[in-house]
């Protein structure tokens, strides 16, 4: 009974007891490892793991008998040679797989300096065209440049055509208190003067003057200018008060006056400026312009006289216009 009973009771022990897995080849191989008397090949001591480490850097870097030497020292610290060479073996692959890389990279650097941007045959030529262009540039400004003075050497200087726009038509009455127009003096050489009889100085030089270069010129070329006096003052230089001055200087001189309105026009016409200055009560002067003007026979203005030329450079000015009118 006894023995039946223990025989029950090992049963139910064997049967409520997990069952172990089955053991695999690396674990049958580590268990006979640990039986040889050594560590488990499965699992590594420090030492083995940094033999190992050595052994995978060696393999990664070194050459085949460092690898070896490193796998012999994984060895013996105490981890497999299987083990050591299969991490050898990997580091071997990652070396060989680092240095295509780094190979990789190396021709990657090599095609990134040939074909870049810019390379020795495309600044070559860069230089080229760049050349080209700067001698085309400076053939193009020679031949423009040359042009330009061809033209210029084959244009003769033009004569003036045409006259300043100095003068015009104008209705003014005479020293004898008759109308007077531009058309009067059609035919005649005539030299203008713009003044006023209350002129202290100015105006009583420069009639003189004109009047002493008329009588030269008519002694020495036998030609007859009419000279006239117009006035600028209009409020002033009446009828009577023109004839009395102007008979003081010459005795062809003729003496023009007229309204205000009159006068505006006619001043205009020939660009002379005048305007009352220093007026205390009716006692005042006329600023205005010191000027001659020279007319041809058609009343067309030929050149003016200033206050600079005196009585035989007037009358020189004035036969070498008419001269040269005469000629052309």
């Amino acid at each position: 009974m006894r023995r039946q009973a223990l025989q029950l009771l090992g049963r139910a022990l064997r049967t409520s007891a997990p069952s172990a897995p089955p053991l695999r080849r690396p674990q049958l191989a580590a268990v006979g490892g640990w039986r040889s008397g050594g560590a488990p090949a499965g699992f590594f001591s420090t030492d083995a793991a940094a033999g190992a480490s050595a052994a995978a850097g060696a393999a990664q870097g070194g050459s085949k008998s460092q690898a070896a030497k490193a796998v012999s020292s994984a060895a013996a610290q105490g981890g497999s040679k299987p083990a050591a060479a299969a991490a050898v073996a990997h580091g071997s692959g990652g070396g060989s797989e680092g240095g295509g890389q780094d190979g990789k990279s190396e021709q990657d650097k090599g095609r990134s300096v040939r074909g870049g941007p810019v390379s020795w045959l495309s600044f070559l030529l860069l230089l080229v065209t760049g050349g080209g262009i700067i001698v085309y540039y400076d053939k193009e400004k020679k031949r423009q440049i040359e042009e330009l003075k061809n033209k210029t050497n084959s244009v003769k200087p033009a004569q003036t055509v045409g006259t300043a726009a100095i003068g015009g038509p104008f209705s003014l009455l005479n020293h004898d208190g008759k109308p007077v127009t531009e058309k009067d003096f059609l035919g005649k050489w005539t030299l203008l003067y713009f003044g006023f009889t209350h002129c202290p100085d100015i105006c009583p030089d420069e009639l003189q003057k004109m009047s002493a270069a008329l009588n030269k010129i008519k002694e020495k070329e036998k030609l007859e200018i009419v000279p006239v006096f117009i006035s600028v003052d209009p409020e002033r230089d009446t009828v009577e008060q023109v004839h009395d001055y102007v008979k003081e200087f010459h005795e062809d001189l003729i003496g023009l006056t007229g309204t205000s309105e009159e006068i505006r026009k006619v001043a205009r016409a020939y660009r002379v400026y005048y305007m009352k200055t220093e007026e205390e009560g009716s006692d005042y002067l006329v600023d205005h312009s010191i000027v001659m003007y020279l007319m041809n026979p058609k009343m067309e203005f030929v050149k003016f006289f200033g206050k600079n030329y005196d009585e035989d450079t007037l009358a020189q000015g004035i036969i070498k216009e008419i001269r040269e009118h005469k000629s052309s």
